[in-house]
């Protein structure tokens, strides 16, 4: 009867989080986004990636706010660049945030909204980008990815991908 019930859990907890490794060495959805949370964090930048008009991905280094408690993440563009349009034409878009140790990734695949509600910019300006944008009503839009699921490998934390297809594990959003 232990060994069911060990079973099952160990079974519900890999499959609440579509976990595809084998290879993994933690046991809950919890210590999997902390350790995506972990390389976000000391990453600092990552890679914002659209598709263009012709459907051929375009990737840009991009300046993050912190990931949300859900794992939304937040960005300032100047709304006369070519990424607004490019979301406006396919919301889809992925983020890739590297180790800066080069010992992992995270990437989270969402659907980018295009926000230029004043006090949503208000809230998320920082004094250093008055340079940037000198006027933050008409020279400053938000961009913000929600995430319908993330990959990740943190070789740190002991997460690999599938020994066999090198799939990294996966956690989706709902």
């Amino acid at each position: 009867m232990k060994l069911f019930f060990f079973s099952f859990v160990v079974y519900t907890l890999l499959h609440s989080v579509n976990v595809q490794s084998q290879n993994i060495s933690v046991s809950s959805r919890q210590e999997l986004l902390a350790a995506a949370r972990e390389i976000m964090l000391s990453s600092k930048k990552c890679a914002l990636i659209t598709q263009d008009e012709n459907g051929l991905p375009q990737v840009r280094t991009m300046d993050p706010f912190s990931p949300e408690g859900d794992f939304t993440v937040w960005f300032a563009t100047n709304p006369k660049s070519r990424k607004v349009e490019q979301i406006k034409n396919n919301a889809n878009v992925t983020l890739y945030y590297p180790d800066k140790k080069d010992k992992g990734y995270v990437v989270i695949h969402g659907i980018a909204e295009l926000v230029d509600d004043q006090k949503e910019k208000d809230i998320r300006w920082k004094k250093e980008w008055k340079d940037f944008y000198p006027n933050r009503t008409d020279q400053y839009l938000l961009i913000k990815v929600t995430p319908h699921y993330l990959e990740l490998i943190n070789y740190n934390r002991g997460i690999s991908g599938d020994p066999a297809t090198w799939q990294p594990v996966r956690i989706d959003f709902k």
